[in-house]
């Protein structure tokens, strides 16, 4: 038999195998996250019917005879470029660019997926299409980052997850007191009686509207304080003293062990100023008596009590000194006595408005109300009492070769001996990027399958007349017989 025929056969099998790519390329041109296949050819062992010779004795030397034996399919590779991202609005959806891929488990294998149409499930687990469970870490604390170092879990968030109240157990005050801040150069006490009573300016005591005056002994309704800048105002009520500033309030939220939230202020009151800083005293009554009396939702006194703090800043507006920290205890009757770590340290002192805000531990009990998913993994809840918390993150798997992963149908890949052991990490950290809400589309090139088409189907053609042909020639051989 002539060779050409087998020649002809290979091509004709190599082509029906491209065309058979080529074909499921086309049919998945809109399955999502799927990767696009091609076929390359390769010629096979040639037969040699006479060597290579090197020139000698003034002969030149001569190139080797050899009859290709038709063509081979070389590989069939899994082309792992991006595909577009399409806009979904479901808020669980992924679109993974990069070189990673999902991680997906059924409880006994993990399967690797560029399909991010994920869901949560009855019982919160969040998965795939076919219930394959997404893998990842799971956090859930207040305040705190999820932990990526461990190994990868289930992620499952429940619906109506709760949370419990935590009381708060410290308070660290932060932003700015007003440099220039005027002091009090004056004041003018109005009585009850009507008459109004000047008080010196070398007084040291603690001015109270309502109680009774330090210069005449009646009982006081009303303090015009004289600033240093000039200025003039009217307060009915509070405690003042000669050469200090009008205290500055900030409103402190404490949680008891219960969730309830009790509001409690916090006076500022500037108390000196000199070339090498100033002066304020932090306190929860201006008057001296370091205590404040609040009630809570059920009209219950409840008694706060702290040691006035003395905090110093520096000429750059720094802390510099004093007990910049110390104890607020609340008499609330749900963990009574409540003790709040109270850290003014981070406080500044700058020309400018009075800003100073203390950032609280604790919280009221809350359910979860919804989730989102940042463009690192982060899934994120929010809960009926204004928090949010971190709940879990999205691992993804880096191949070496990710087109030597073996293909299990419903878009899911398996690790096979050529595509590495997977490199398990964030987003992040493996350099691909994900946008919420969104998916990946395939990555079949309309255009190009089609023009593949015809060059297949071309050289099917091709390679059909090589038989046809071989078969007519050996047909006129067997004729020569007649």
């Amino acid at each position: 038999m002539m060779r050409s025929l087998y020649s002809g056969i290979s091509g004709l099998k190599n082509h029906q195998t491209r065309m058979d790519v080529v074909g499921n390329n086309i049919s998945n041109v809109n399955t999502t996250g799927f990767k696009s296949g091609r076929v390359t050819f390769s010629d096979t062992l040639s037969q040699t019917l006479s060597g290579a010779s090197a020139p000698a004795d003034g002969r030149g030397g001569t190139n080797p005879k050899q009859i290709g034996l038709g063509s081979a399919t070389s590989s069939i590779d899994t082309l792992f470029t991006d595909g577009s991202v399409q806009s979904t609005g479901v808020n669980t959806d992924l679109c993974l660019s990069g070189n990673g891929l999902f991680m997906v488990n059924d409880g006994a294998l993990t399967y690797y997926t560029r399909n991010g149409n994920f869901k949560f499930d009855a019982k919160g687990y969040y998965v795939n299409s076919d219930g394959l469970k997404v893998q990842g870490w799971m956090g859930g604390k207040v305040g705190e980052t999820v932990s990526t170092g461990g190994k990868t879990t289930d992620i499952c968030i429940p619906a109506g997850k709760s949370m419990a109240a935590t009381a708060t157990a410290k308070a660290d005050f932060t932003k700015n007191l007003d440099a220039a801040e005027p002091m009090i150069s004056g004041m003018t006490l109005t009585l009850e009686d009507g008459t109004t009573e000047e008080v010196d300016a070398a007084n040291t005591d603690v001015i109270t509207v309502g109680k009774n005056s330090p210069v005449g002994g009646k009982k006081i309704t009303a303090i015009t304080l004289k600033m240093s800048d000039g200025t003039t105002t009217t307060e009915t009520s509070g405690s003042y003293k000669m050469n200090t500033s009008k205290p500055k309030t900030t409103l402190l939220t404490v949680y008891d062990s219960l969730g309830n939230a009790h509001d409690v202020t916090v006076y500022m009151t500037k108390t000196g100023a000199s070339t090498a800083g100033s002066t304020w005293v932090i306190s929860v009554n201006p008057d001296g008596s370091g205590k404040q009396v609040i009630k809570d939702a059920n009209g219950k006194d409840i008694t706060i009590e702290m040691t006035d703090a003395t905090v110093k800043f520096n000429v750059n507006g720094g802390y510099d000194s004093g007990n910049g920290t110390t104890t607020l205890k609340l008499d609330n009757g749900s963990g009574s006595p409540q003790t709040v770590n109270m850290d003014f340290t981070g406080l500044t002192q700058y020309a400018g408005s009075s800003t100073a805000f203390a950032s609280t531990d604790g919280n009221a009990a809350g359910t979860l109300k919804s989730v989102s998913i940042d463009s690192s993994g982060v899934i994120t809840g929010t809960y009926t009492n204004g928090l949010t918390v971190q709940e879990a993150q999205v691992a993804i798997a880096q191949f070496n070769n990710a087109a030597g992963l073996t293909k299990n149908g419903n878009s899911l890949y398996t690790a096979s001996n050529n595509s590495g052991t997977p490199n398990i990490g964030t987003i992040n950290d493996l350099g691909c990027t994900v946008t919420p809400s969104s998916l990946e589309m395939s990555n079949v090139d309309m255009a190009s399958e089609l023009t593949d088409m015809i060059v297949t189907q071309r050289g099917y053609q091709s390679n059909s007349k090589i038989i046809t042909v071989s078969d007519e020639l050996l047909d006129t051989l067997i004729n020569m017989k007649r």
